[in-house]
């Protein structure tokens, strides 16, 4: 099991902005277009700065429901709680882990960041 690609939050380049029109007579099948689109980004984080996607390779941690090719999003700014999923690096790799008081204690596991959503392919 392991990580397939470990990947920074970018600020999206554009980002449109809704608009009204005053037209009269029939509207424009475009108009659509003139909607805001949805930013996952600005749904799915709060720090940006310390958040990650990372793609999962393989069904190693199934019993977390992670199956192979789901994207963990993952904020490092946020406080370990007991329950709580986190990437933790044991023994030189990454490794998903509940968190527990063991955990908390254990000088051989360092948390990498707390999970805070799993996104999964239908």
């Amino acid at each position: 099991m392991e990580f397939e690609e470990i990947q920074k939050i970018k600020r999206p380049e554009h980002t449109h902005k809704a608009g009204s029109s005053e037209q009269t007579g029939f509207p424009s099948p475009a108009t659509h277009y003139l909607e805001s689109t949805l930013d996952l980004n600005l749904i799915l984080t709060k720090n940006r700065d310390a958040t990650f996607f990372i793609r999962v390779k393989g069904d190693g941690w199934v019993e977390h429901t992670i199956r192979d090719q789901d994207v963990l999003i993952i904020d490092r700014s946020i406080n370990a709680t007991v329950g709580k999923l986190a990437v933790v690096v044991r023994d030189g790799d990454f490794k998903v882990e509940r968190i527990s008081k063991l955990t908390e204690a254990d000088n051989e596991v360092v948390l990498w960041g707390v999970i805070t959503y799993i996104i999964h392919a239908l």
